[in-house]
């Protein structure tokens, strides 16, 4: 059963809060009767579809949105610090001169510059810098800089981590953890979420829920409120029952997609940490032109220094050599400045490097993934940006597919297609570039921080595209969950030209690295179970059960039948006339596609469980 926001949190009186609070915006209303209180030493984030009204309602708590009715209450001598997605600077100030203006007054005369110097430092920010010459991420670090040397009583953060390395995310999940006042974050960093947070708000469809624990199990909580409201409200409206049931179907399909996923990008990793322990075994295959051939790129020995400004060497990387092979997903991480975007950039043949050779196979075609967006005309439609020359068919990778098909795809209802690009939110143009992107023929695909600036609902697409993906991935990204449910290896820049590859996601380098480098993430270790013991008081199985025995033997030929529908419907669909002739037998093979393909999906993880545990059993007998 759902909880609303306005239970009462451990008795205590809510520091700020909005009561039974309504907004429009023309015709679209935001908000209706909410009801939203945040009390001192809650941790809570706010969750919610993209354009569904979260940085609305942040800066409706914060003040800089008035509400139609309702009320805002702030308790007396309640100070309120908010983080903005955008934030606005004076200009003709310097970047210390704006944060020294948000220290709260003091009785005593001791300076307190240090308090900003240090904050700076750890943001990486120069305070000499006028604020008219900072970059968009700049300038969210001095905003994030201000709001949190003010010490206030109510921290209102709007995607605090855009723009911040990885050694400084943990350094403020510290900072934010020791915070006694009331926080609300806006975040897309799943494992930002799950380290910090207490409470839960989720705001869909103008109401506010509140779970009393973090962000963890938030889809299957969600998932359970959908699934209520559907019953509850299938005979009273129907519009409302299908859109609480597209809401259902689209959490919990996503979430089978991607978990499902898991085992195979494990034995990704296996394959790769293998080639790791045989260094310099290289195998060149030209392939076919159209496909490319087995070897992506290869490094050898590659060094590159600058001079900055005042005439210091700054050394990105020495004497660094890999090997990338087709379907090889390597995220590059480090610290920012370190030189990750110029490592990339030598990798992917843009730049050259001072010493060594880089190498690109034959026949790679790469796309880079725009996070500014500029590459989508804001003044062109959805259809349009699709299909530039007319028509109802997009051509993804050569395969037509009707235009209103493909964007259903990216999460795009119908009333949607027609939408100008401008009038869409950032995480919907973000959908919108992926869908140009992937529909063109490439065999590398190169994302340069795609995560910033992306709501959870877009990062669970994107995640679930880069499983299907069956080219190579060369990403950089500061988001700890996003590289483990994505790469096979970490290459890490560790600054002063030390680069190494390590396999697996974070969480492995972390385990692989060295003690030093380790230390230098800031990152709390979990105590680790025994698990040799655990096993030692339970029977260990030698063979699979009868059960799974026959659907090891059942499941390749559904995997048949299933590949045999899926290539029937998508024939179907790729019939220009058919959504104009039969709209609404188009919208039935679309979802019976669908659901072929999340079927077969999973009936190819279930044998690859089956034949994986086979396998292991196997061989511990012969042992």
């Amino acid at each position: 059963m759902a909880v609303t926001a306005s239970s009462r949190a451990a008795g205590r009186p809510p520091l700020l809060a909005l009561k039974s609070a309504h907004l429009r915006y023309a015709d679209k209303v935001i908000f209706d009767t909410l009801d939203i209180r945040i009390t001192a030493g809650e941790r809570a984030c706010l969750v919610g579809r993209n354009g569904g009204g979260k940085s609305t309602l942040m800066r409706a708590l914060a003040g800089e949105v008035d509400i139609d009715s309702g009320e805002r209450f702030v308790q007396p001598g309640t100070k309120v610090a908010y983080l903005p997605q955008d934030p606005r600077l004076p200009p003709g100030r310097s970047v210390i001169e704006h944060v020294n203006a948000a220290l709260p007054p003091a009785d005593d005369r001791i300076p307190r510059d240090y308090l900003v110097a240090a904050i700076l430092d750890r943001l990486s920010l120069p305070g000499e810098r006028l604020l008219d010459n900072l970059s968009g991420g700049e300038a969210r670090r001095v905003a994030l800089a201000r709001a949190l040397v003010t010490k206030p009583d109510v921290l209102l953060l709007d995607e605090p981590t855009n723009h911040l390395d990885l050694p400084t995310i943990e350094w403020l999940e510290d900072e934010l953890r020791n915070f006694p006042g009331g926080l609300l974050l806006v975040s897309h960093d799943r494992t930002f979420l799950d380290n910090l947070t207490n409470r839960t708000f989720w705001i869909e469809r103008g109401k506010v829920f509140r779970r009393n624990h973090g962000f963890s199990g938030f889809t299957d909580w969600a998932d359970k409120i959908l699934a209520d409201e559907e019953n509850q409200q299938h005979k009273l409206d129907k519009k409302i029952a299908e859109e609480t049931r597209w809401l259902r179907e689209g959490l919990t399909a996503r979430r089978k997609r991607n978990e499902g996923r898991l085992g195979r990008l494990l034995e990704l990793r296996q394959v790769k940490a293998e080639r790791l322990r045989r260094p310099g075994l290289v195998n060149m295959d030209v392939g076919k032109a159209d496909s490319g051939g087995s070897l992506v790129l290869e490094a050898n020995d590659i060094s590159h220094s600058f001079h900055d400004a005042e005439g210091r060497e700054k050394i990105i990387v020495k004497n660094f050599s890999v090997t990338v092979k087709r379907g090889d997903r390597i995220g590059l991480i480090g610290r920012n400045g370190a030189g990750k975007t110029s490592l990339l950039k030598m990798l992917i043949g843009r730049d050259k490097p001072d010493r060594g050779r880089v190498r690109i196979g034959f026949g790679v075609e790469s796309i880079y993934f725009d996070q500014k967006r500029e590459s989508l005309n804001p003044d062109d439609t959805l259809w349009s940006t699709l299909c530039p020359g007319g028509g109802d068919t997009v051509f993804v990778r050569d395969k037509p597919r009707h235009v209103a098909s493909y964007l259903r795809d990216f999460l795009f209802r119908d009333r949607q297609i027609t939408a100008k690009v401008k009038t869409l939110s950032g995480g919907e143009r973000n959908r919108l570039l992926m869908a140009k992107l992937f529909a063109a023929n490439h065999n590398l695909l190169v994302l340069d921080e795609p995560t910033n600036d992306l709501d959870i609902e877009t990062l669970d697409l994107l995640q679930d595209e880069l499983a299907r993906y069956d080219g190579t991935i060369l990403l950089v990204s500061h988001d700890r969950d996003f590289i483990d449910r994505v790469v096979t290896s970490i290459i890490a820049v560790e600054g002063d030209g030390s680069v190494e590859e390590y396999a697996g996601g974070f969480n492995d380098y972390l385990r692989q690295c060295t003690p030093v480098a380790a230390a230098s993430t800031n990152k709390p270790r979990k105590p680790k179970t025994n698990t040799a013991k655990q096993s030692r008081s339970e029977p260990r199985a030698t063979k699979l059960s009868f059960n799974e025995q026959r659907d090891l033997e059942q499941l390749p030929g559904k995997i048949a039948t299933y590949e045999q529908d899926i290539v029937k419907l998508q024939t179907l669909l790729a019939d220009p006339a058919f959504f104009s002739r039969d709209p609404v037998n188009f919208e039935r093979a679309t979802r019976r596609l669908a659901e072929t393909e999340l079927a077969h999906s999973d009936a190819e993880e279930r044998w690859l469980e089956l034949e994986m545990r086979r396998e292991a059993l196997s061989t511990s007998e012969d042992q």
